[in-house]
């Protein structure tokens, strides 16, 4: 039987919960290949189950998690040029 709208919303929160009660002290953080440790970047940390943490460099202390399907959903639209930024309009001079 399908879920309804009431358990959906509840198995996230749960799942929500769940992932950041994990202790991530001990994680290893990866950024793209190339960059500097001094350079601004993003890090992403692999956590269990297919869920994954992600943070800027430059304020290490902020943690984004994410659960597998969310961050499928994320790599995916990302790959199809969803989140693809549009160049700003240059004023004439």
């Amino acid at each position: 039987m399908a879920e309804t709208a009431e358990e959906i919303k509840a198995r996230k929160e749960r799942e929500r919960d769940e992932l950041y009660a994990l202790d991530i002290s001990g994680v290893e953080w990866h950024s793209a290949p190339g960059t500097e440790e001094h350079e601004e970047r993003v890090e992403i940390a692999y956590l269990p189950e297919g869920a994954v943490a992600m943070r800027s460099s430059l304020e290490p202390e902020t943690v984004l998690r994410y659960t597998e399907a969310e961050w499928r959903a994320f790599v995916l639209g990302a790959r199809d040029g969803e989140f693809d930024i549009e160049p700003a309009p240059q004023e004439a001079e």
